[in-house]
């Protein structure tokens, strides 16, 4: 099955996903391109090649930053185009994290992209044998039911409880198999993600 884009791709974050799978590419064949991430990548979202992905991209219309959809979320500022405050690059700062027992990282970074009810996670994690693993998920705060392509046979239901706070529940066959909430700090500096054991912190890049 493929991977769904989000309703307003943005090219210059496909080309960011590309060069983070080259990396794992190379890792299996250091003789990969850029051109063969590409491909891939493409293939991923659906497409028979980069080329036809990248003209779908450029015929979508690219709104100005949402605020994020809900009957219970603030309204927006005067300012249309303020940035969603889950944009942008995070690093753990395991000092202050309670990692999972069962995954003592070294290492984790992420990337938010935002674009109106597609929130894209780029997770980028050193594991405890020092290997890198990259892995990209699309969550659409919807409020309804989606496939979650972290767990196999699972969905995702996904809302927002304020500007700050993104709270997400995996069903399986109806029941609660783990659960997960985002919250960004006031002053938009720090990251708190808590849930199924854990509770990482991580300082705005």
């Amino acid at each position: 099955m493929s991977r769904p884009l989000p309703p307003y791709p943005n090219l210059e974050h496909l080309k960011k996903q590309a060069k983070d799978l080259l990396h794992n590419l190379k890792q299996q064949n250091p003789a990969s391109k850029l051109t063969d991430a590409q491909h891939v990548l493409a293939r991923e979202y659906g497409f028979a090649s980069w080329p036809k992905l990248k003209v779908y991209v450029e015929s979508r219309s690219h709104p100005v930053e949402a605020q994020p959809n809900a009957d219970n979320a603030p309204e927006p500022t005067n300012s249309s185009s303020k940035v969603n405050p889950f944009a942008g690059s995070w690093t753990a700062n395991l000092s202050k994290s309670d990692r999972h027992p069962s995954n003592q990282f070294h290492s984790a970074g992420l990337e938010f992209a935002v674009e109106g009810d597609a929130v894209t996670i780029i997770d980028i994690v050193v594991d405890e044998s020092g290997r890198q693993n990259t892995t990209t998920n699309t969550i659409l705060v919807y409020g309804d039911a989606h496939p979650f392509e972290k767990r196999s046979g699972c969905v995702l239901v996904a809302k927002w409880r304020s500007s700050h706070i993104l709270e997400t529940v995996a069903k399986k066959d109806g029941e609660v198999v783990g659960w997960g909430t985002y919250e960004v700090s006031d002053d938009g500096q720090t990251l708190t993600i808590s849930g199924e054991a854990q509770r990482i912190v991580l300082d705005r890049v």
